[in-house]
Order: structure tokens, then C-alpha cells, then sequence
């Protein structure tokens, strides 16, 4: 899997502020209008180091987290992991043991995928192991993100174990406005700061072409709404929730 080597290592010290349980809440009313079960089987699929998993857990679901980052998962497993199995894939060979209930794709995920074909590929293998009746979430990017926040921007984080600069480079051509990432770790070790590097890509298809694909694997009753706020998307919108459904 390209990048999120170096970056596992650090990720839950970079993500410190991110309020997991909000997200877990805003993911768990959008279920129950979905109709979704409030327990079952919840794929957590790209779960990272298991944060939402655990909440997820809390929450009554059996959860199957799945990651192609063995180094993620590694982390996962150093956190409460009850009524959670982790399985190490990559979202576009999918192949679970069970069928889930609920399908739950958070922080941006599929916007990690490579193209067009791979978020199809993601699709299709989420329909096949989705049992009818179940719900498909997750949120994206916007190209308005890609173009306007992230662009050829830089980013600094300075934590007391952790200095870290995330600098963007926009592709102007390229009609999924892709975003590379190129990442510089600066740890403290022993008192001396360590060097780490990693490198990320993001790409961000508009939202009616990502709703189109869940159509055409055969997922109905699909919406979009602004990302933990709930409203109606707009040409400013950054970040995206996206529902469907496997019809019953």
C-alpha cells in the first residue's frame, strides 16, 4: 500500500484533536435514518488504528475493521478491541468472513484510492458483502477541498514529542484534482529529534460522479449532506457524507 508507513506511526499523535465520539454520533444518526440496525455487524472499512472501531464496539455492534496498513492495524490492536475483528485488506479485494449490516468509510478514506476504478472496485466489493436492507456511509473531500484548502498549501504541527510539516502539491491537470502529500516527521528520540517521510495522494471526483458509481453497483436511496453539520450540500461545501443503501 503507498504510504502510511512512517505516517502509522504517527497518526494518532497528528489526529489528537480530532473528536472521535462527534463523528461516531453524527455516523449513528445517519444510520437510524438510513433505517440502518443499531447493532449487527459493522464493517469499519479503512479503520486506521481502530479509534472509531472502539467506539463502534461501544455503541453494540460487532465490528470488522479492515485496513491494508498492517502498521495501522498494529496500533489498533494496542487499544480495546472487544467484539472487534481487524483483518488486514485493501477496500478494493474485500473479502469478509461475514456479511455486515452496516458499511462505515470515515476521514476521507476513499478519496485515498488511486482512481476511478478503484472506488469501483470498492463499491462492488461493499455491495456484495453488505446483506440486504444495509447501509453504506461515508464521507469525502470535495473538489472545492482539493482546489481551495488543501492546494499546494503547507501545513505545520508542533506537538512536544512530534514536529511535523505536511506540504500539498495540486495537479491543475487532472480532472479528479488530485492532491500529492509529502510528509516530514521530526520525532523526539532519546533528546534528539529523528527524521521520518512518507507520501500520501488524495483524489476528489465530484460528488454527483460518486453517487453515480453507488447507482450503478445497485445501491438506492443514495444522499449527500454536509459532514457532521447535516446541511444541504453547496458550491462550498469541503467535506461530504454519503449514504446508500443494498435494497432489502
Amino acid at each position: 500500500m503507498e504510504g502510511y508507513c512512517d505516517f502509522a506511526r504517527f497518526y494518532d499523535i497528528l489526529q489528537q484533536e480530532v473528536d472521535y465520539r462527534e463523528i461516531a454520533d453524527f455516523y449513528c444518526v445517519k444510520i437510524h435514518e438510513m433505517g440502518g440496525k443499531k447493532d449487527g455487524v459493522l464493517l469499519d472499512l479503512a479503520c486506521g488504528t481502530g479509534s472509531l472501531s472502539v467506539l463502534f464496539a461501544q455503541k453494540g455492534y460487532d465490528v470488522v475493521g479492515v485496513d491494508a496498513s498492517d502498521q495501522m492495524l498494529s496500533a489498533a490492536l494496542n487499544k480495546p478491541h472487544d467484539n472487534i475483528r481487524y483483518l488486514c485488506q485493501s477496500m478494493e479485494e474485500l473479502d469478509l468472513p461475514v456479511m455486515a449490516d452496516v458499511t462505515v468509510c470515515a476521514l476521507d478514506s476513499i478519496n485515498h484510492l488511486p482512481d476511478l476504478e478503484a472506488i469501483s472496485a470498492a463499491f462492488q466489493r461493499v455491495w456484495r458483502f453488505t446483506n440486504p436492507g444495509g447501509v453504506f456511509l461515508f464521507d469525502i473531500n470535495t473538489p472545492y477541498k482539493h482546489r481551495e484548502i488543501l492546494g499546494d498549501n503547507a501545513f505545520v504541527f508542533d506537538y512536544d514529542e512530534l514536529y511535523a510539516v505536511w506540504q500539498n502539491e495540486l495537479d491543475q491537470e487532472d480532472e479528479l484534482c488530485r492532491v500529492d502529500m509529502y510528509l516530514d516527521f521530526f520525532a523526539k528520540e532519546k533528546g534528539l529529534y529523528r527524521r521520518y517521510e512518507d507520501f500520501l495522494s488524495e483524489i476528489a471526483p465530484a460528488p454527483e460522479l460518486i453517487c453515480e458509481m453507488l447507482k450503478q453497483c445497485g445501491f438506492t436511496e443514495i444522499s449527500a449532506c454536509g459532514y457532521l453539520a447535516g446541511e444541504a450540500p453547496h458550491e462550498r461545501s469541503d467535506k461530504l457524507l454519503i449514504a446508500a443503501k443494498r435494497p432489502s
